[in-house]
C-alpha cells in the first residue's frame, strides 16, 4: 500500500481528528483512512445505496400532502 504525507495542518485540526478518532474508538490513523476513503466513493455507490434502503417502502404522492393544506 502507499503512503500519504500531509503538511501543515492546523492545530485545530489534528485537534478535532484526535477527538473524532476517540469517540469512534479508533487510531487517527485509521480515522483519517476511512475519511479520505468516503470522500473519494463514487457517488453512483452513494446513490446504490439510498436506493437499496428506500426499496420497498412506499411514499405518497406530495401532490396529496400539498391538497391538504
Amino acid at each position: 500500500m502507499a503512503q500519504l504525507l500531509v503538511r501543515q495542518l492546523e492545530d485545530s485540526t489534528i485537534q478535532r481528528l484526535k477527538e473524532r478518532a476517540q469517540r469512534n474508538g479508533r487510531s487517527m490513523e485509521a480515522e483519517v483512512r476511512i475519511i479520505l476513503g468516503e470522500a473519494v466513493q463514487e457517488p453512483k455507490d452513494e446513490m446504490l445505496k439510498i436506493r437499496q434502503a428506500l426499496s420497498g417502502k412506499r411514499f405518497s404522492d406530495s401532490s396529496e400532502l400539498v391538497r391538504e393544506r
